[in-house]
């Protein structure tokens, strides 16, 4: 699989926002990087020909996630920031190379974006997904079928964990304004 200019200037970009968000010291810029992280990779996986999964991440990592985590912020205190980033030790710094080094090498066998000869594409499940979700579920998008007829319950969960984090998050907050 060979990167188009668009993509490997979204990897980076994503790549420095992660970096950033884990480095900062100042709370809020990392938040801040956080989000942006989270819009670029919202845009990766649009670029990518996802836009289902680009959108969820869009209005749940860029959107929500970064509210709650503004309301959060805004109930703390700030310390004292003497230095920009975090020192990292060399272990960690090693480790964390290690798996990118690792996750990365995987990349070259990952098929092109739309080639019908791909497993991904032409597998067995795909094709009866294609071939069925209509009959089956009477939604003409097969995206949506799966998502929401065959792969139903595990949306739901989705959604309860995605709600369940926004309660939780509320009820903190408001604990913390009260008292």
């Amino acid at each position: 699989m060979t990167l188009t200019l668009i993509e490997a200037a979204l990897l980076v970009f994503v790549l420095g926002c992660a970096v950033g968000a884990a480095l900062l010291k100042d709370t809020l810029a990392a938040v801040m990087a956080f989000a942006a992280y989270s819009l670029g990779v919202s845009v990766l996986w649009l670029v990518l020909q996802a836009p289902d999964v680009g959108l969820t991440e869009a209005a749940v990592g860029a959107g929500i996630m970064t509210v709650l985590f503004l309301l959060a912020l805004s109930n703390t205190t700030s310390p004292d920031v003497d230095r920009l980033f975090e020192s990292v030790g060399w272990r960690s710094a090693a480790l964390v190379a290690g798996f990118v080094l690792l996750i990365g090498a995987t990349v070259p066998a990952l098929p092109a974006i739309g080639d019908p000869n791909s497993a991904v594409v032409g597998g067995e499940v795909s094709q009866y997904y294609l071939e069925n979700a209509y009959a089956q579920t009477e939604v003409k998008n097969a995206v949506t079928a799966v998502l929401a007829a065959y792969r139903g319950f595990d949306t739901l969960g989705e959604g309860v964990v995605v709600f369940s984090a926004v309660v939780v998050a509320l009820s903190v907050l408001r604990r913390e304004v009260v008292a």
